[in-house]
């Protein structure tokens, strides 16, 4: 078992209606727990099949150089980068064609 944290942004309902029966919503969209690594796997799964235009990030504890690992979902301005085997995230550029 390891520690999980979920954030989505603009995800629907029914995705975070599914969330909420294995995660603690802490706050809007920010979900905790304590699940195995098979669990992490299932709620990932559940995250890509229901975001749809939104975006997700899940983090776990790992033993990794970092102490945990991360994946990400839909279109997001932070990029996960890997440089010499460390995860770390990049910023992209404010589209100004929006503003």
């Amino acid at each position: 078992m390891a520690m999980v944290m979920v954030v989505t942004e603009a995800v629907p309902p029914r995705l975070r209606g599914r969330l909420a029966v294995w995660l603690l919503e802490v706050r809007a969209g920010v979900y905790v727990g304590d699940v195995s690594k098979r669990v992490r796997e299932m709620i990932w799964e559940q995250v890509n099949a229901l975001a749809e235009d939104g975006n997700a990030v899940i983090v776990w504890a790992s033993r990794s150089e970092s102490g945990f690992e991360f994946q990400t979902y839909g279109a997001n301005r932070r990029m996960p980068v890997d440089h010499d085997g460390l995860r770390l995230v990049r910023f992209l550029p404010e589209d100004t064609k929006s503003l």
